[in-house]
């Protein structure tokens, strides 16, 4: 027996064919049925460079004379639907998704070359994604006067009274704040000058790492590494007086997650656990000495009057985050790979029997680096024009979204040798660090000015595990000579460590 709501789904599904038959005339080109609409799942361009050479064409000149004629295959629209889907979430990629996206972005290469393409997403947003390492340096290379960088998630919630495009800072104050950021944390250099107190700290907070009730085997999974290493953390940024405070850290969780809403009441939570987070960390920063992050931030001069110790304070304990999903990967790559973990270990052995605090670690810092190749925690990179630009002779509004997908780049088996493996020593070529395609950290005036504390925090506290343990059992099961899998949750890591 019919139901009433089913005759009334059949009668509005009769209303919508009779709808778009009338409209199919005006609609040429279009797309099969039950595929995508055009718009959605393909560049919104027509081939950049298709026309004379030389020409300059602008983003509303080459829509208004797009063509049926030049629209892509359909394996072509297939792949490019599927990045669209990934472009929705672009600041927080959904697992599996970054295979989609690198066969997209090769779909999007095998019809553009290595022209930029102009890409609209299904929520109609428009994204330039760039595909030549080329234009990546150029990219890092712009002044933030012209690409401006969005913020951060570790900024997001952190000042609910701040702009939610205000890159955390906005100006020359956020020029000044990143000075002192980068001399605080002693951006280039390999070990930073308060490694001795930082590496007693990660040393003696490595012990949460390997602690066990039984003698010969210990489980290291994702909740032991936070907690190891916001321990650290809280010690290096603060002092040793912040060690067992895990109600800030939950305090500045809360602030990541809880980001600016439209509601009033949400705005108010957020103020009140930001008022309390901040208070706790000036009672800290009040007694702290001058080996510690916000110590040295204090003695740094500040003729103005506003550079902000404190504030600076929240966003380098929410930086260390990345550390434990990192340490996690690395290890669980050295498992798998057991002559790279000998050489790892060795190292670390090494450097302990000679009683060295520099904390370089080159080997081990190479692993590091070559988890983040493989596993970024920035996948996709994405700036936003303040004015008119141009790229390759096709001119882009002001507010034109510019994506660099990293992930992609950094494993581009078409540009990069054994793309999907895991080899560390390709971190020992010289001028590796400056190869624009890998960009763990960023590069130019955008790099990350922590990268080399957070590479010795993550080699020292791998070297403190490999001291004592080795790695004996995994999962995920890894293929230590087969292609790596696209994406690795730190969530669902297990690593078994046996007592040498």
């Amino acid at each position: 027996m019919r139901t009433v709501q089913g005759a009334a789904l059949d009668g509005l599904r009769a209303r919508v064919r009779a709808l778009a038959a009338r409209r199919r005339p005006e609609r040429a080109g279009r797309s099969p049925r039950g595929e995508a609409p055009l718009a959605d799942r393909g560049p919104a361009v027509p081939g950049l460079g298709a026309g004379a050479p030389g020409r300059r064409t602008s983003v509303k000149e080459s829509v208004r004379y797009a063509a049926p004629a030049q629209a892509p295959q359909t394996t072509a629209r297939a792949a490019l639907a599927g990045f669209g889907v990934l472009l929705r979430g672009l600041t927080r990629p959904r697992p599996g998704e970054v295979r989609t996206s690198a066969a997209a972005l090769r779909a999007l290469r095998a019809r553009h070359g290595d022209a930029p393409a102009l890409v609209r997403t299904r929520s109609g947003r428009t994204v330039l994604v760039l595909l030549d390492p080329q234009d990546l340096r150029r990219f890092y290379a712009e002044p933030v006067s012209v690409l401006a960088a969005a913020p951060p998630d570790k900024c997001r919630g952190l000042n609910p009274e701040e702009p939610a495009d205000s890159g955390c800072s906005r100006g020359e104050l956020r020029a000044e704040r990143r000075e002192v950021s980068a001399e605080v944390l002693a951006a280039g250099r390999p070990v930073h000058p308060s490694c001795g107190p930082f590496l007693a700290a990660l040393a003696e907070e490595a012990r949460h790492l390997t602690a066990s009730a039984s003698a010969t085997a210990v489980t290291l999974d994702l909740a032991r590494a936070r907690y190891a290493v916001h321990r650290a953390a809280r010690r290096i940024v603060l002092g040793d007086a912040a060690a067992a405070d895990e109600e800030l850290s939950g305090w500045l969780t809360q602030l990541r997650a809880g980001s600016r809403s439209s509601r009033g009441g949400r705005v108010r939570s957020v103020r009140s656990v930001h008022d309390k987070a901040r208070a706790r960390i000036e009672e800290y920063a009040a007694r702290a000495d001058g080996d510690t992050l916000v110590g040295r931030a204090a003695r740094h001069a500040d003729p103005t009057g506003t550079l902000d110790p404190v504030g600076q304070a929240q966003h380098w304990l929410l930086a260390m985050d990345a550390v434990p999903g990192t340490l996690l990967r690395t290890l669980l790559l050295l498992g798998a790979h057991p002559a790279e973990q000998d050489l790892a270990t060795a190292e670390a052995a090494a450097e302990a029997a000679a009683g060295a605090d520099r904390g370089e670690l080159p080997r081990l810092r190479a692993c590091v680096r070559e988890s983040l190749r493989l596993y970024p925690v920035v996948p996709d990179l994405i700036r936003v024009t303040r004015a008119e630009t141009e790229w390759r002779g096709v001119r882009y509004p002001a507010g034109t979204s510019v994506l660099v997908p990293a992930a992609f780049h950094q494993r581009d088996p078409e540009r990069v040798p054994a793309a999907h493996v895991f080899v560390p020593g390709r971190w020992k070529n010289p001028g590796a660090d400056q190869d624009i395609r890998m960009a763990p950290f960023s590069h130019g005036g955008g790099r990350c000015p922590g990268d080399q504390l957070g590479l010795m925090a993550t080699a020292a506290l791998c070297a403190e595990v490999l001291r004592g343990h080795r790695v004996t059992g995994t999962r995920p099961v890894l293929d230590p000579v087969g292609p790596l899998p696209a994406t690795l949750d730190p969530q669902g890591i297990r690593l078994g460590l046996t007592r040498r």
